[in-house]
């Protein structure tokens, strides 16, 4: 096993340069598609009324109220010009009882910045009525009125006091962290073809290795290269961009090494169903970019309840992996709530990787 490991070690050594770039795709993808580094977004604010300033400043003020966004008053021009080259995802243009927001591209922060401003105006509206039924300024009244309401909501979580708060770009980093990690143990666990096509593995069957040292060395260097991507890409988020992906690190790490462990059992077995590394490429990326898809990765948890989509998310690690690590980064859940979900993983890598070594035997023959 360490001959095959330390051969494979090798090839990636002498070129680590594919390592290297799907290590900084994911990184870069989850950059492009969750909104970019995690901190506080800027919204230009604009009015192209006649009394402008008057407008901005209003606004300005009721629209701050939110810590997740800043809005800064800017001169027309310069929201549009930075909205046309990408400077900026949205801005808003104020009016005296309404809004326009201009929008560069359809970030997961744009829904979050139109949910915001709609609830301010709508707000301010009620209020207005209210202020034109009555003949006079209400605004004071209103807020000493809440503030010692007859009626008092308090929102708790299940589990605290505390409610969790669900973030899109925590989730879009594991989804397309992931999404890379399939592709690298995919092309690791080829290797096996690879070398059964140029005749390496016939050698090794007379050496006086045996052939579950064969296996447990590309497999295991499959699984080693894998978490090194996860690891690192998890590291530069957290402590490099600050992306909050909760205080329990190492269980998270245990879900990944579930999760990677299942699917180089799912490489496996489509290894298992194909004569060349060709085929295999030919396969394995048409099939890969369809998991996350099915098992609602890149989508807020609930929203895929098609019965048979969810049967099928179910029989891939991922759909588990992410229900896992989004109990605990968002509800602070420990080893004893994420079990089953770990179990799960395990049972498809076991079952998989069983299919899959006894076809590859079988074709050998």
């Amino acid at each position: 096993m360490k001959n095959v490991l330390w051969v494979q070690f090798s090839k990636d050594k002498r070129n680590p340069l594919l390592i290297l770039l799907l290590i900084t795709g994911s990184i870069a993808a989850t950059l492009l598609f969750g909104g970019g580094v995690q901190s506080v977004t800027t919204v230009g604010l604009f009015s192209e009324d006649v009394n402008d300033a008057e407008l901005e400043k209003k606004w300005e003020t009721l629209l701050n109220t939110d810590d997740s966004f800043t809005f800064e008053i800017v001169e027309p021009e310069e929201a549009r010009e930075d909205i046309k080259k990408g400077n900026i995802d949205v801005a808003v243009r104020v009016m005296e009882d309404d809004y326009r927001l201009l929008v560069s591209k359809n970030m997961p922060s744009v829904s979050s910045i139109e949910h915001h401003v709609n609830s301010v105006f709508q707000r301010e509206a009620q209020i207005a009525a209210v202020e034109l039924q009555e003949g006079k300024d209400v605004r004071g009244e209103l807020d000493d009125y809440l503030a010692d309401a007859p009626f008092q909501i308090e929102a708790q979580g299940l589990e605290s006091e505390q409610i969790p708060t669900y973030n899109i770009r925590t989730q879009l980093l594991f989804a397309f962290t992931f999404l890379i990690s399939m592709f690298i143990l995919g092309f690791k666990v080829n290797n096996v073809t690879h070398d059964k096509v140029s005749g390496i593995w016939n050698r090794m069957i007379l050496s006086p290795m045996k052939k579950t040292g064969m296996y447990s060395g590309y497999l295991l260097y499959s699984f080693l290269v894998t978490m090194l991507q996860i690891v690192v890409v998890l590291i530069v988020f957290r402590y490099v961009m600050n992306y909050d992906v909760g205080d329990n690190l190492w269980l998270i790490i245990l879900i990944t090494a579930c999760f990677t462990f299942g699917m180089i059992s799912i490489a496996m077995l489509i290894t298992g169903f194909v004569r060349t590394p060709e085929q295999f490429y030919a396969i394995y990326p048409s099939l890969i970019p369809l998991i996350p898809l099915v098992s609602g990765a890149y989508m807020m948890p609930g929203t895929i309840t098609n019965p048979v989509l969810l049967f099928i998310a179910d029989l891939f690690p991922l759909a588990h992996a992410m229900e896992a690590i989004m109990s605990v980064v968002f509800y602070g859940a420990g080893l004893q709530d994420v079990l089953m979900s770990l179990l799960y993983m395990l049972l498809i890598g076991v079952v998989a990787m069983g299919l899959g070594i006894n076809l590859v035997e079988r074709r050998s023959r």
